[in-house]
């Protein structure tokens, strides 16, 4: 416990707060996050009870001080928290969060802030608190998510046993406000070798200085056989997991190195400092009297990460955890990683491509080519991977570019995509494809490797919500049910008999009559209920059944999730009904090969691969549904939230096919879903 004269908690900043700062006014993002968390933001005098916003310790917010001093009101002062964004706010990224600070600013060692105040006095011994912030630290260092996220974790750590020495720009006021000054960094270097005279000394850059927007205090001047340059680009997890020792001024990333384990050399005294975590060699008078508590690094996270910050969703337009901004970011982010360099995409419909290029294109926009081999020519000169339509890569197609397939993913849309309405996620596959069972593919691994941390909880929470709001992956059909017989009531999905998922993964019996007479057959005396596919029912693709067998009750035009209410079991070919089934808690029965066959869930009658069954070590692959669901919702596909037009995690996917808001199609989709129609319809005959 603190001892019984630390402070007090500071009281909330107030709700009304008033500033001289025309960047406040200009910045809507800024307004929105104080609007939601209750503030009202106004530009001028304060009135009694007002706040006097300013940025932090920025050059303007002397000016704010100044009138805050004149009206005898509080000055409250906001920075960003310490999970940003993907790119630097210099290079017009807006923060995921912020830090409203009524006492002073985090960063200032020489004087008390809200950030100290909570670090000293909150209990911070709620268990629950303590799970999400270990589990917090465990997800960012999994994901490799930092303040900033410009890094790509595949670039490799210099050979571990370094010491670790971490460069801040010129000029930062956190440098100065830490009690430390220029001289500060040259002492840093100087005794990094002096104190480990075996090791190698890396210096990691402030990414800012490495985007080339700041300088730093080091250059090449600074390098000698034991001093370099750690990759520009590197993940910082990946430097701390490498290094011995870390030295830090003020930089966040001493915060991050505590959290890896390390206990940092500090040469200024930034929010982390005297907690017993961190070597400090240069405390502040103030720190030394009012940081005299120890703190583990699951209390510090919870402090700065969980409690402290106004943690904002882009998406939804709201207030939010710190989990839901960790599973934004980590949307943004894997995006940026995968995106970044620009694809090439052939054998995509031009119906598609407006969507492909919102979702994949908005790093480097594609380029699109009609011709897959002309196409993996421009992709190899310019360096790019291959996008291409799962399905569609021709026979002895080769390329020597790396190639992602791309397919919708399992939360679609509302709507069929054959009706051309575009989806909310698509999924990108570099060994093979979801359906195809014939070859692995990067769904298959998913399954069968380890969960992320907090991977599992956050899929049984997703599992829920997506079976109490009642959406599958269309969406569409009529809640109205006939009047259903009492028994054992089994539902027979039908399927596009056409479709890749059959072709690929289908067994013996690939017909829906054939699937409907194998379900009567080892079921005799149950009520069996036939679903058309909503792509056949619309006239859109081959699989209609003219008359069905005498006892079956067809429920066309249902939607799919008020039938898997009324029913005990599905039995299936490939159908993806399977997989929702499944997730409901339903027996499943598989005639065929779909990607949820084969892992212990289902029953299975059709060609499941031996790969599945066995684990290379010769074990038996057994797996539990949410580890299935977290691969197939959440690892797998790609979302994208069609109204703030950004990468989103699954959350806001299933949060925007219940309540909204859907844009519409465009009449042009509407025309040529009428089109494919009468040449579907058309070719079906001529077969």
């Amino acid at each position: 416990m603190p001892p019984r004269d630390d402070p007090e908690p500071a009281a909330g900043p107030p709700r009304r707060l008033v500033h001289l700062n025309l960047s406040f006014l200009r910045d809507r993002h800024l307004q929105r996050i104080l609007s939601l968390a209750g503030h009202e933001l106004a530009l001028g005098r304060p009135r009694p009870g007002d706040g006097v916003l300013v940025w932090g310790q920025s050059p303007v917010a002397a000016r704010g001080e100044a009138m805050a001093a004149r009206h005898a009101a509080p000055v409250v002062r906001v920075e960003d928290a310490f999970l940003r964004s993907l790119r630097p706010g210099r290079m017009g990224d807006k923060s995921l969060g912020l830090l409203l600070d009524p006492v002073g600013v985090h960063f200032d060692g020489r004087a008390p802030s809200a950030l100290e105040q909570m670090l000293a006095s909150h209990p911070l011994d709620d268990s629950n608190l303590l799970a999400r912030a270990r589990d917090g630290m465990a997800r960012l260092s999994a994901l490799h998510l930092s303040k900033y996220n410009m890094h790509d974790p595949a670039i490799p750590a210099p050979a571990a046993g370094y010491v670790l020495v971490i460069d801040q720009t010129r000029n930062d006021a956190s440098v100065a406000a830490s009690g430390a000054t220029e001289r500060s960094f040259r002492e840093m270097l100087i005794l990094a070798q002096e104190e480990n005279p075996r090791a190698r000394v890396v210096i990691k850059t402030h990414p800012e200085t490495a985007l080339g927007l700041r300088p730093g205090h080091y250059d090449d001047g600074d390098l000698n056989d034991r001093v370099s340059f750690a990759p520009a680009d590197i993940s910082p997890h990946v430097l701390l997991a490498g290094a011995v020792a870390v030295y830090a001024v003020s930089s966040q990333l001493g915060f991050e190195a505590i959290l890896a384990g390390h206990r940092p050399h500090l040469f200024g005294t930034p929010f982390y400092a005297g907690w017993g975590l961190s070597d400090d060699r240069n405390p502040t008078a103030h720190s030394l009297q009012a940081r005299r508590r120890s703190l583990t690094r699951a209390q510090l996270f919870a402090a700065a990460m969980i409690e402290a910050p106004l943690w904002y969703d882009p998406c939804r337009d709201r207030m939010c955890r710190f989990e839901d901004v960790v599973d934004q970011l980590e949307a943004e982010v894997r995006a940026w990683r995968q995106d970044r360099h620009g694809h090439v995409a052939t054998a995509m419909r031009l119906w598609k491509r407006g969507r492909l290029q919102a979702v994949f294109g908005a790093h480097k926009p594609l380029i699109f080519q009609n011709d897959p081999a002309k196409a993996a020519v421009v992709a190899a000169q310019k360096g790019r991977p291959l996008l291409i339509w799962a399905g569609k890569e021709p026979a002895g197609f080769a390329a020597d570019t790396p190639i992602l397939r791309v397919e919708d993913g399992f939360l679609r849309s509302r709507g069929l995509g054959a009706a051309l309405i575009p989806p909310l996620s698509l999924v990108t596959d570099d060994l093979g494809i979801y359906y195809d069972p014939t070859r692995p593919s990067r769904l298959e691994a998913m399954i069968m490797g380890p969960l992320p941390p907090g991977g599992h909880s956050r899929a049984e929470r997703l599992i829920a919500a997506l079976t109490a709001s009642g959406v599958t992956k269309y969406n569409v059909g009529s809640a109205a049910l006939p009047a259903l017989p009492p028994g054992r009531r089994i539902l027979v999905p039908g399927q596009v008999e056409d479709d890749a998922s059959i072709l690929k993964g289908g067994g013996a019996v690939r017909s829906n009559p054939g699937l409907l007479q194998a379900a009567m057959d080892a079921n005799p005396g149950a009520v069996i209920l036939y679903k058309p596919h909503p792509d056949v029912e619309a006239g859109l693709r081959p699989g209609a059944i003219a008359t069905l067998p005498a006892g079956v009750i067809a429920v066309p035009n249902t939607d799919a999730a008020t039938l898997l209410a009324q029913v005990n079991e599905v039995w299936t070919m490939t159908s993806l009904l399977g997989f929702e089934a499944l997730l409901r808690g339903l027996a499943v029965t598989t005639l065929g090969a779909p990607f949820y066959a084969g892992w212990g869930l289902t029953r299975d009658l059709g060609p499941v691969p031996a790969r599945r069954l066995r684990r290379p070590d010769g074990s038996l692959t057994r797996i539990d549904l949410a580890t299935l669901a977290h691969a197939a919702l959440i690892a797998y596909p790609r979302y994208y939230d069609p109204v703030s037009k950004r990468p989103c995690p699954p959350e806001v996917a299933l949060h925007r096919l219940t309540h909204g808001p859907w844009p519409a199609p465009g009449p042009a989709n509407r025309v040529l879903s009428k089109l494919q129609g009468l040449f579907a319809s058309r070719a079906h005959l001529w077969r």
